[in-house]
């Protein structure tokens, strides 16, 4: 059924050739089942038994599992000797996640690193900054296009997920390498090199890693799985010591326990898996019997929650309100947990300022829960969200790209995949940036007293979240007629009231005080 309405969208000629690819990929797993050798087979008889006692499907235990196993894998990472030994545990433990929740498809990972290394010897940089960029996002859309053919709607966990992160290492290395050539040749005339390389210059790579050091960046065990993909150089640092001390042995400053970090973001986790685990039950969004074939919830016929019911309007929106918060909370476990495992072994500390304080455990943090949740305006949500994604799409697209936004988006959708509830969202977002824009413009001025709680800011935040829990539908219902159904049932309002907003604020006079702090 799936198949069929993935076929639905092709012209005729095309799902022979695809099939005939997916048959010819297909036919490699019996020279790939030999590499999956890191998982003892009674330990997945034991997750087996696991999953059917409690009622969980194998997959989402055994990555649940493998999140939680970090922990004690980073503590082990804490004590090992700094250099090739935490490289080598690095690649190898990640190697183990990948076999222990993909099985086969671990060989993707690999295969991708392979190939980016090789490019990364040969090619000049000028060139592989452009050819591995290029590489590791068609592998990644070819991936997501693969996932939407054979399951459309489906959910089950695939080689995608670790590999959108992989796609932003090697994305980000690429540039890195790049930049640090361009900076040796300026010999500190910074002058002669771009704007872009100079705000990244600390990231920059004057030499090639070693082939174990990248393995161990790109298979690192404590983001493989849900990220942060932080740079390379933050992982080098904390794996080869120079985060902590100096040449010569020396502590750049009073190394801080890494344990109150560590219990923070582990304690968060679990309480936001409980919270999407008990929420999830009580305010689905997909229908339980059949996510992948009903329409979600809130626009089910006979649901109880949809237009359809004859529900007030002030209903169903507060359901799906609650909802989408509660689908959040997934996200929020898996990254806090992420940076947990990261704090550990201090890969997500920031290291010492000039006068050896400790800066923070900036470097895995991937989510600022009450930010996003209270954020005022469309440009704190987004930099509260997601994080290091934010960061790489900052880096290496929009400021590469001459400050372009269409670059910028088009890469953040062909990242998530290709169902059209991504590109609902993501074209919508102009609009709302716009509106953001103009508001602050014309508005801000006349009403802000500065202060994010105050009656203006308390209104932005307000307006902020009404108006994203409205835009935000489609990335869920991830299908065409479910996203435009979610729209509808709202009687599209969201967009008639940008479209309305700014029409208006553009024929409001610019105030002529702009001294006012603006919200």
């Amino acid at each position: 059924q799936n198949e069929t309405r993935m076929e639905a969208l092709l012209p005729s000629s095309l799902p022979p050739l695809i099939e005939g690819g997916i048959a010819f990929t297909y036919g490699l797993k019996p020279y790939v089942e030999p590499t999956v050798v890191l998982v003892p087979s009674f330990v997945e008889d034991q997750v087996t038994s696991l999953a059917s006692a409690i009622g969980f499907d194998y997959d989402t235990l055994s990555y649940t599992l493998g999140l939680f196993l970090c922990y004690p894998l980073g503590l082990v990472m804490s004590l090992l000797p700094y250099g090739k030994v935490k490289h080598l545990f690095s690649f190898f433990l990640g190697a183990f996640l990948l076999q222990f929740t993909l099985g086969v498809q671990w060989i993707h990972q690999l295969v991708a690193s392979l190939v980016a290394y090789a490019a990364f010897a040969v090619l000049p940089r000028r060139l592989s900054k452009t050819v591995v960029p290029v590489f590791i996002v068609g592998y990644c859309v070819l991936g997501h296009l693969h996932r939407q053919y054979v399951n459309y709607l489906g959910w089950d966990l695939d080689f995608t997920g670790p590999h959108m992160v992989l796609t932003i290492k090697l994305y980000s290395i690429a540039w890195n390498l790049y930049d640090g050539e361009c900076l040796a040749k300026a010999d500190g005339d910074e002058d002669k090199v771009s704007r872009a390389a100079k705000k990244c210059k600390k990231f920059a790579l004057e030499e090639m890693p070693s082939l174990l050091e990248f393995l161990g960046y790109t298979f690192c065990f404590s983001n493989v799985l849900a990220g942060p993909a932080y740079e390379f150089s933050i992982y080098k640092a904390a794996a080869d010591g120079s985060l902590l001390y100096d040449a010569n042995g020396k502590p750049r400053g009073k190394i801080p326990s890494q344990i109150p970090a560590t219990l923070k973001a582990f304690v968060i986790s679990v309480v936001c898996m409980g919270l999407f685990v008990v929420g999830t039950g009580k305010f689905p969004i997909m229908d339980p019997a059949d996510p992948q074939n009903n329409p979600p919830v809130f626009i089910a016929a006979g649901s109880g929650w949809s237009r359809h019911d004859g529900t007030p309007w002030h209903v169903r929106y507060a359901y799906q309100w609650v909802a989408l918060l509660c689908i959040r909370f997934k996200y929020y476990f898996a990254w806090k947990n992420a940076e947990g495992a990261n704090n550990i072994w201090y890969a997500g500390f920031e290291g010492f300022d000039e006068k050896g304080e400790p800066k923070g455990w900036e470097n895995a943090n991937n989510i600022d829960i009450i930010s996003f949740e209270t954020a005022p305006n469309l440009k704190i949500l987004s930099a509260a969200w997601n994080k290091k994604t934010s960061n790489w799409l900052t880096r290496y697209i929009y400021m590469r790209t001459g400050g372009s936004l269409t670059a910028t988006y088009a890469m953040s959708a062909f990242w998530h995949g290709f169902y059209p509830g991504y590109y609902f969202f993501f074209l919508s977002m102009p609009l709302l940036t716009s509106c953001e824009r103009i508001g602050r413009k014309k508005l801000s001025p006349r009403f802000s007293t500065g202060g994010k709680w105050t009656p203006w800011g308390v209104t932005t935040i307000v307006t902020t979240s009404f108006l994203i829990e409205y835009f935000i539908q489609p990335f869920q219902m991830l299908a065409w007629e479910w996203s435009v159904e979610a729209w509808a049932q709202h009687y599209w309002f969201g967009h008639v009231a940008a479209v309305a907003f700014y029409a208006i604020c553009s024929v409001l006079p610019t105030p002529k005080d702009d001294k006012k702090k603006k919200a």
